[in-house]
C-alpha cells in the first residue's frame, strides 16, 4: 500500500515541546508581564485604548462598563468578557493602584473584598493619570499593529509620559516567572527620573535620595527599610509590610488596638483579616483579647481589638503580628517586557529604560510638530504674499478660463491662454512662483481675508509660527533642551498628581510574643467516634453520668499540658491541648485524627505527658511480648516518634500507666489471656524495664496460630474484669511465672 503524501509525521514529543514553548512565549509576552515603557500588560492598554476611542475623557460623562468591555472584546482582546471586566475593575482600586487609570461609577468593590457588580450595572470613564498614557496618540509616536482579526489597528505600546510602571506597580504570574512591582510615590518617583537625567551616572544609593521605597495605597509600615538597597539593585527580594496601630484607652480600664492602616498584601481582602482576628479570639489562641470590632468607615480604616484589664498590650500585639495578616511578606520580583522579551530590571536600569523612551516620543512629538507649523508657515506665508499683489492675482483669476489654468499661472509663472488687462500685469505674473500649497490656499481664499484685522491676524499668526518652528528646532537640535522639555512635562504632573508618603520605613527588630496563660485544669472528652473537645472543670463538675456516658474517653489535664496518644502500631503523637477546640457538652468537636494525622491506626492510650514523664508505661503486644518503659523516655521536640519495636504482624494491644509507687509497693499484677482462653497472672514487678526502642520480652508462650486478645493490670482489691461483656473473677487467672502458657478457662 503506497503511503498517503499528504499526511506529515511529527514526534510526538517533539511536537509537545513546541506548542508548550509557543504556549509559554504567549502567556509572557501577550498576558502576563507588563511592558517596561508603558508599564501596563496587554488587556490593560487595549481597555485604555478602547475608552479611548470611545471618548470617555475625564471631562465627559460615563458609560456603561457592558459597553467597555464589548468594544475591547470586539475589537482587540479575544480572551472573554470577565478577563477585561476584571481588569477594569482593578484599574479603579485606589487602595491597589497609586494613580488609578479608570474613573469608576457604581459598585465596583472595596478594600474588605466585595466584589465589584456585574458590568451592566457600572459605568466607567478615564481618570487624569490616563490621559498622561493616552495624549497624542495622533502624533504617530508609536508604533500600531493589526488585531486579532486584522480588522482594526491597535498601539503596540501606549505613549506614556509618566513612570506608570514604578507609580502603580503590579503583578503577574507568566509560565515559570512571575513579576510583583510594588506601588510607588509619585513625587518620588518623578523626582528620581529627573535626577536620573541630570546625572545619568547616579547609583541606586543616590536615587533612594529621592525614591525612598515603595509607598503603598493603603499606608501600614515596611520594617526593614535596610533590604530596600539590595532589591533595588538586584531587582528582586522581600519586605515586610506590617500594620499600623494605635494604643487607646477603652472601656471598663480596657486598652484597644486600634489598625488605622493594613498591609498592602490584606488589601481587598480586609473582612478575611478581621474573620482571623475574631477566629482567634474565638478559639483562645490568644487569652488576652476581649473583643475584636470593625468601625471602619469612608473616612479610613479602623479595626478595634480590645484587650482585656491588666493584660499587656504589647506582648498581644507582637503575637498578633506573629500570627496574623496584621504583618506580612510582599516578595518584590522587577520583572517586565523589553523588546518582546522578559527582563528583570533594576530601580536604575526602570528609569533609564522610561527616559530612553521619552526621548524617542517626544523626539516623535517634536518632529511632528514641526513638519505641521512649516506647513502651516508656508501658506501663511503665501497668503500674506498674495495680499500684497490681490489685484494681479483677481486679474489672473478673472483672466483664465478653469482652476488649473489659474493655478499653474501662481506656481510656474505660465500665462498661455490668460487674458490680462495690461502688459505690464502679463509680465508680473510671469515671476509668480507660489508652491502647491500655497496656490491651493490662494485660490480657496475668502475675500473676507482682505480685511484690515484678518491681515494682522495673519502676520501675528507667521511670527508665532516662525518662533515656535525655532523652538522645534532649537529641542530636536540638542538632547539637553529635550530633556529640558521632558522635565518640564514631568514637573507639571508632579504638582498635578502630588501625594503625601503613606508607607513608613524604618527598621524594626521581630519581637516575640510571650505566652501568658492562666494554668487551669480541662477534661478532654472523645466520644466513639473519635471527636474530641474540651471543657473546663465547672462545665464538667455540672455534668451528669448519663451526659457522660457517650464518651468513650475522659481525660483530665491542665491547658498547658500536652496529651500523648500511643497507638497500636507503636506511634505516640503529641497534641497541644489549645488545639483541641474549647466548647461546651453539646459541642461536637473535630476529629482526633485530624489533630495529629494518626491514620487509620488504632488509639491505645491518651495520657498527659505531665503524668506520662513522671509515670511507668507497660506495654503488652499481640504476639505475647511485654515491658516496662520510663515515661521520661517519651521526652522528645518532635509530635510523632516510635514508642516500641514491633516485629512483622504484631500490634500493641494494652498499654497502662504506673506510678513510681505502684511498682514500689509490688502490688499489682499483669493478665493475660490468648485468643485460645490461656491465661497467666503475675507481679508487675517481674516484668524487667526496657528502652522504648526495645522489643521487650516473651510475656506468656503462646500456641500455634494463638495471640493475647486481652491483657490488664490489676490491684489486690480488683475482684472481676470485664472481657467481651463478660465478668470473670481475677482468681480464676493461674498465677505462676513469665512466659509459663497457664492454663485454658472457660469464658
Amino acid at each position: 500500500m503506497s503511503k498517503d503524501n499528504s499526511i506529515i509525521e511529527y514526534d510526538f514529543s517533539e511536537e509537545m515541546k513546541n506548542s508548550y514553548r509557543d504556549y509559554a512565549v504567549s502567556v509572557i509576552i501577550a498576558r502576563a508581564l507588563p511592558d517596561i515603557r508603558d508599564g501596563l500588560k496587554p488587556v490593560q492598554r487595549r481597555v485604555l485604548y478602547a475608552m479611548d476611542e470611545l471618548g470617555l475623557e475625564p471631562t465627559k460623562p460615563h458609560r456603561k462598563s457592558a459597553r467597555i468591555v464589548g468594544d475591547t472584546m470586539g475589537k482587540y482582546h479575544p480572551h472573554g468578557d470577565s478577563s477585561i471586566y476584571e481588569a477594569l475593575v482593578h484599574m479603579t482600586e485606589d487602595y491597589s493602584l497609586s494613580l488609578p487609570l479608570v474613573d469608576g461609577h457604581g459598585n465596583f468593590g472595596s478594600i474588605d473584598g466585595d466584589g465589584a457588580a456585574a458590568m451592566r450595572y457600572t459605568e466607567a470613564r478615564l481618570s487624569d493619570a490616563a490621559m498622561t498614557l493616552l495624549q497624542n496618540l495622533d502624533m504617530g509616536l508609536v508604533e500600531f499593529q493589526p488585531n486579532f482579526d486584522e480588522s482594526e489597528k491597535e498601539p503596540m505600546v501606549l505613549p506614556a509620559t509618566i513612570p506608570n510602571l514604578l507609580i502603580n506597580g503590579t503583578t503577574g504570574i507568566a509560565v515559570g516567572m512571575a513579576t510583583n512591582i510594588p506601588p510607588h510615590n509619585p513625587v518620588e518617583v518623578i523626582e528620581g527620573t529627573i535626577a536620573y537625567m541630570d546625572n545619568p551616572e547616579i547609583t541606586t544609593e543616590g536615587l533612594m535620595k529621592y525614591i525612598k521605597g515603595p509607598d503603598f495605597p493603603t499606608g501600614g509600615i515596611i520594617t526593614n527599610a535596610d533590604v530596600l538597597k539590595e532589591i533595588y539593585e538586584t531587582g528582586e527580594g522581600k519586605i515586610r509590610v506590617r500594620a499600623k496601630v494605635e494604643v487607646e484607652k477603652g472601656d471598663a480600664g480596657r486598652k484597644n488596638l486600634v489598625v488605622t492602616e493594613i498591609p498592602y498584601t490584606a488589601a481587598g481582602r480586609k473582612t478575611k483579616l478581621l474573620e482571623q482576628l475574631t477566629g482567634l479570639m474565638r478559639d483562645k489562641v490568644f487569652d488576652e483579647i476581649y473583643d475584636v470590632r470593625d468601625e471602619s468607615s469612608k473616612e479610613g480604616i479602623r479595626m478595634v481589638i480590645e484587650v482585656k484589664r491588666d493584660r499587656d498590650e504589647q506582648n498581644l500585639l507582637n503575637g498578633l503580628f506573629k500570627k496574623t495578616g496584621l504583618e506580612d511578606t510582599y516578595g518584590v520580583n522587577l520583572l517586565a517586557v523589553k523588546e518582546k522579551q522578559p527582563h528583570t530590571f533594576s530601580l536604575k536600569s526602570m528609569i533609564r529604560e522610561f527616559v530612553n523612551f521619552q526621548e524617542d516620543i517626544y523626539e516623535k512629538k517634536y518632529k511632528f510638530l514641526l513638519e505641521k507649523a512649516e506647513k502651516r508657515h508656508e501658506v501663511v506665508e503665501g497668503l500674506i504674499k498674495a495680499v500684497d499683489i490681490i489685484d494681479l492675482i483677481i486679474e489672473i483669476l478673472r483672466g483664465s478660463k478653469n482652476v488649473a489654468q489659474a493655478k499653474a499661472c501662481l506656481i510656474e509663472g505660465e500665462i498661455s491662454d490668460i487674458a490680462f488687462k495690461s502688459f505690464e500685469s502679463s509680465v508680473q505674473a510671469r515671476m509668480l512662483n507660489f508652491t502647491e500649497a500655497q496656490a491651493d490656499a490662494i485660490l480657496s481664499m475668502q475675500l473676507s481675508r482682505l480685511i484690515g484685522l484678518e491681515l494682522l491676524k495673519l502676520h501675528q499668526e507667521n511670527d508665532d509660527l516662525l518662533r515656535r518652528i525655532a523652538e522645534y528646532n532649537l529641542i530636536l537640535g540638542s538632547k539637553k533642551e529635550l530633556h529640558k522639555t521632558i522635565k518640564a512635562e514631568l514637573k507639571n504632573y508632579k504638582r498635578k498628581f502630588k501625594q503625601e508618603r503613606k508607607t513608613e520605613l524604618s527598621n524594626q527588630v521581630q519581637s516575640e510574643y510571650v505566652e501568658k496563660i492562666v494554668e487551669e485544669d480541662l477534661y478532654i472528652l472523645i466520644d466513639r467516634f473519635g471527636y474530641a473537645k474540651s471543657i473546663d472543670e465547672n462545665t464538667f463538675n455540672k455534668a451528669d453520668e448519663a451526659q457522660l456516658a457517650d464518651y468513650k474517653r475522659i481525660i483530665k489535664i491542665k491547658n498547658t499540658d500536652t496529651l500523648c496518644l500511643f497507638t497500636s502500631d507503636a506511634n505516640m503523637y503529641k497534641i497541644k491541648t489549645n488545639l483541641i477546640p474549647k466548647g461546651r457538652l453539646r459541642d461536637k468537636g473535630v476529629l482526633i485524627h485530624t489533630l495529629c494525622k494518626i491514620g487509620n491506626e488504632g488509639a491505645v492510650l491518651y495520657i498527659p505527658f505531665e503524668e506520662l514523664f513522671e509515670s511507668q508505661l507497660v506495654f503488652v503486644t499481640r504476639h505475647g511480648y511485654v515491658k516496662r518503659v520510663s515515661g521520661i523516655e517519651f521526652e522528645s521536640g518532635r509530635n510523632q516518634i516510635n514508642s516500641s519495636k514491633l516485629e512483622e504482624g504484631d500490634a500493641i494491644i494494652y498499654i497502662r500507666s504506673l506510678s513510681t509507687e505502684d511498682v514500689i509497693e509490688d502490688r499489682l499484677k499483669v493478665l493475660f489471656l490468648t485468643n485460645d482462653k490461656f491465661t497467666l497472672c503475675y507481679p508487675v514487678s517481674e516484668v524487667n524495664e526496657y528502652k522504648k526502642t526495645s522489643r521487650g520480652v516473651t510475656g506468656i508462650k503462646l500456641g500455634k496460630d494463638d495471640f493475647v486478645k486481652y491483657a490488664h493490670v490489676v490491684a489486690p482489691e480488683d475482684k472481676s474484669i470485664t472481657v467481651d461483656a463478660k465478668e470473670i473473677a481475677v482468681s480464676r487467672f493461674k498465677e505462676g511465672k513469665r512466659a509459663d502458657k497457664g492454663k485454658k478457662i472457660r469464658i
